[in-house]
C-alpha cells in the first residue's frame, strides 16, 4: 500500500480533522474522497479548501479506493456495515466512531476483512490529538503502515487492546470536554471579581498551558501540586475544598459514565 487511495464516509469534525492533517502533511495517498449523502454545501467547502475529491454517493466510489474510513455516528454502523460487506474487495476499514471495536466490525464484514479502530479527541483538529487504536485480527503490516500515517497526520497515538481503547475512551476521548468544563468554571469565578470575559479567558488559558508545560517536563502531578501548593498555604486550602468535595471520585464517576455509555453502542 505505497501509494493508496483513501475514502471518507462522512464529512464531520473528525473527517475534516483527518483530512486536514492528511493534506497538510503530504501523506502519499494518491487520491483523498470524502462523501456525505445530505449536505452538498459541506462537500464544496472541502473540495474547495483541501482541494480533495467529494461525492454525495459513497457506494459509487468504493471500488476507487482502498483504505475506507468511517466518520458517521456509531449508531449508523451497524447498517452501514452490513451494507459494506456486500460492496467491499479487500479494503482496509477504519472507525473512529466510539464503542465500534474490530470485535464489532468483524462480525458484520467478510470474513479475513482487515479493520482498525482509531479513538481521535478533539485535538485532531489542530495537529494534536492523543489517540488510542486497536487492529483487528486480519490487519497485517501495509494496512499499519497506512494506519500510522492516519494518525500521525492528527498528532500521537498508543495502541491498546480494544478492551483497553474501551477503557481509554473517557480519559482520551472525553477528557477535552472535562478539561473545557473545568476551564469554563474558572473564567466563571475569575469574572466573579469583575474582570472582563476577554481576560478571564487569557488567564485561564495561559494558566493551563504553561501547567500542560509542566507536565511535558516529566514531573508528576502530585509532585506539581507540591510545588504550587506550600503546606498551610493559601493553594493547600484551595486543594482542602476540592479534596472535601472528593474530585477523585468525582472524576472516576465522571469517567465511568462515559465508557459505560460509549459501551452501549457495542
Amino acid at each position: 500500500m505505497s501509494k493508496t487511495n483513501i475514502l471518507f464516509i462522512g464529512a464531520g469534525r473528525m473527517a475534516e480533522a483527518i483530512l486536514s492533517g492528511l493534506v497538510s502533511k503530504k501523506n502519499d495517498f494518491e487520491k483523498i474522497t470524502v462523501t456525505n449523502e445530505n449536505n452538498k454545501a459541506k462537500l464544496e467547502r472541502l473540495r474547495s479548501s483541501y482541494h480533495v475529491n467529494v461525492s454525495g454517493n459513497w457506494s459509487m466510489e468504493l471500488d476507487r479506493h482502498d483504505v475506507i474510513v468511517l466518520a458517521t455516528p456509531p449508531d449508523t454502523h451497524d447498517m452501514l456495515l452490513r451494507e459494506l460487506s456486500t460492496k467491499i474487495k479487500n479494503q482496509f476499514i477504519i472507525t473512529v466512531a466510539a464503542g465500534i471495536d474490530p470485535s464489532y466490525m468483524e462480525t458484520r464484514l467478510p470474513k479475513g476483512a482487515a479493520v482498525a479502530w482509531i479513538m481521535p479527541n478533539t485535538g485532531a483538529q489542530v495537529g494534536a490529538s492523543m489517540s488510542t487504536f486497536a487492529c483487528g485480527k486480519y490487519v497485517e503490516q501495509k494496512h499499519r503502515d497506512v494506519l500510522a500515517k492516519v494518525l500521525s497526520s492528527i498528532g500521537e497515538s498508543e495502541e491498546l487492546s480494544e478492551e483497553k481503547v474501551h477503557d481509554m475512551t473517557a480519559i482520551t476521548g472525553s477528557a477535552p470536554a472535562f478539561l473545557y468544563s473545568f476551564a469554563d468554571a474558572l473564567e466563571q469565578a475569575a469574572m466573579s471579581y469583575d474582570i472582563e470575559p476577554e481576560q478571564a479567558r487569557k488567564l485561564v488559558t495561559y494558566m493551563l498551558k504553561g501547567s500542560v508545560a509542566m507536565l511535558e517536563t516529566g514531573a508528576s502531578p502530585k509532585e506539581l501540586m507540591e510545588q504550587v501548593a506550600s503546606p498551610g498555604g493559601s493553594t493547600a486550602e484551595g486543594l482542602r475544598v476540592l479534596e472535601e468535595a472528593d474530585l477523585l471520585a468525582i472524576m472516576k464517576n465522571a469517567v465511568k459514565a462515559t465508557n459505560d455509555h460509549a459501551r452501549s453502542n457495542n
